[in-house]
């Protein structure tokens, strides 16, 4: 076992202990049931980069994962035991534990009658194990907030998770209206150094029981807060006879009803997912607050690109140990940065021709280091550097290089359509040397696609498209080309014009 697995582990052990009235301990110190308990977990991941996503549930998981028809979506089964490995994974942008899943739900004829349907589908989900998993991932939140306050010396209280017995189906809406969790906690699993926090967050939780113990009154008062809870619906399909804030006006009501929660749209506790595709629906509970897409980035530019993206393009070209992985125009340095922390036996390259790019990325790399900052006041580095460069003369040895992953520029926000006629084919140019020849290969993101598929053909003589990825980006159609590179040595087209030339 890995310290990281181990250390998720301890952690796991702290809270499900602490959670008592969802994990009680005998006395002959074996876990009741609801510490196995298995639950269905949906996640919303890149468009096109689905597959790459259940690749790595299946790795790092062990559980066998289903891709949505509505894209963007992976589904997975999993023991609680391992919801902190969830929020461990690098390809997903947003967590929610499935309710309950109708793989071919008749829709009524009438917009009054589906609506209806959804005022009854409330009272007879299936609540009870999801809210549980809920409650158990809200204590983790709980636990780096805790963590926080420490560190900035503040007096506030505490919450309580509460005590008590376990609770069966019939118990359940008591039970989650009687418990309230602290709202807009800062998830801990966007701080890629999992070890780490891991270890401080379970080295917080032994040092502070005594606190916890005399902190009762704080406790018992945030406990009688009532929950506050929104519904989000999203549909896709054209057939339907309803909207999406109709079905979730009319199913968030009845979720009120049956709760008695309160309804808010901003400062929720819960948020209650209804998810329709055709005839598909998937009811789900939130795990995220924030997409963890957004876990390596502090300083963010016109064109950040998401860390779950740049994990996705990353993975596409295989890296192997001692690979050595540029992006030539690195932006804020999302992908190096993810590079880095993910494939750490590998040497990353930040570069750009923009200063301020470069000092964004270089930002965002000394904000990482800074977390990743153990107990010890020891700092360990990344195998990482930024430079600012001219991307069609790379202070870089021929062949020197074996991957390159960049976002190239779309003509949009950054440069033009016009300019990418002549960049794209320059850049295809200095790649090609730079990279080494039979092995080398590139993951290039654009949506000029037009022009880069021009430019391409080109350059058919050193690079070979082996691959390609269609994603969204921001709502525009884009795609990820994987390319690698031929075993032809690079000529610069000033030789071959000698070459070609009279002699004298």
């Amino acid at each position: 076992m890995s310290d990281v697995q181990e250390a998720t582990n301890q952690l796991l052990d702290v809270n499900l202990f602490e959670n008592q009235r969802f994990v009680k301990v005998t006395e002959s110190g074996h876990r009741s049931e609801s510490e196995h308990l298995e639950v269905t977990v949906g996640a919303t991941v890149p468009t096109g980069f689905e597959q790459t996503a259940a690749d790595e549930v299946r790795e790092k998981l062990g559980s066998s994962c289903k891709i949505s028809k509505d894209r963007g979506k992976i589904y997975f089964d999993i023991s609680v035991e391992s919801l902190a490995k969830v929020h461990c994974l690098r390809s997903v942008d947003n967590l929610f534990v499935v309710v309950q899943e109708f793989k071919d739900y008749q829709f009524k004829e009438t917009k009054e009658e589906v609506l209806k349907d959804f005022e009854d589908l409330a009272g007879k989900l299936p609540w009870t194990d999801p809210l549980k998993v809920w409650k158990i991932n809200t204590s983790f939140k709980k636990k780096k907030a805790k963590r926080k306050k420490v560190n900035q010396n503040s007096s506030k209280g505490k919450i309580n998770n509460g005590q008590g017995e376990k609770i069966d189906e019939r118990d359940v809406k008591k039970e989650f209206t009687s418990n309230a969790v602290e709202p807009h906690i800062l998830d801990y699993y966007e701080n890629p150094a999992i070890k780490e926090e891991i270890s401080t967050l379970v080295g917080d939780d032994l040092a502070s029981s005594k606190e916890e113990e005399t902190d009762e009154s704080s406790k018992e008062e945030t406990d009688h807060r009532v929950l506050k809870f929104r519904v989000t619906c999203n549909r896709a399909g054209e057939k339907h006879c309803f909207t999406s804030n109709e079905a979730a006006r009319d199913f968030g009501g009845a979720v009120q009803d049956y709760f008695k929660w309160k309804a808010d749209m901003t400062n929720f506790d819960v948020e209650v997912l209804l998810n329709i595709h055709d005839n598909e629906i998937v009811v789900g509970i939130a795990l995220t607050e924030e997409s963890l897409h957004r876990r390596n980035i502090t300083h963010f530019g016109p064109t950040t690109l998401r860390s779950t993206l740049a994990y996705g393009m990353l993975r596409l070209c295989a890296p192997q140990p001692s690979d050595i992985i540029v992006d030539p125009m690195c932006g804020t340095g999302a992908i190096p940065i993810e590079g880095a922390t993910e494939w750490s036996n590998c040497y990353h390259i930040a570069g750009d021709n923009n200063p301020l790019a470069v000092n964004r990325a270089a930002n965002n790399i000394l904000s990482l280091l800074t977390k990743n900052q153990i107990q010890e006041s020891k700092s360990w580095g990344l195998p990482i550097d930024a430079v600012q460069w001219d991307i069609c003369s790379l202070p870089l040895r021929t062949g020197s290089v074996d991957i390159i992953v960049t976002d190239m520029p779309f003509g949009k926000r950054m440069g033009s359509k016009k300019r990418n006629w002549n960049l794209y084919p320059a850049c295809l140019q200095e790649m090609s040397r730079v990279c080494r020849p039979g092995t080398g290969r590139a993951v290039l993101l654009t949506q000029d696609k037009k022009c880069f598929t021009k430019a391409l053909s080109r350059m058919g003589h050193m690079w070979r498209k082996v691959h390609t990825v269609w994603v969204n980006i921001g709502g525009l159609h884009a795609a990820v080309y994987l390319l690698k590179r031929t075993s032809q040595g690079f000529v610069h087209p000033s030789e071959q014009d000698e070459e070609k030339g009279t002699p004298w």
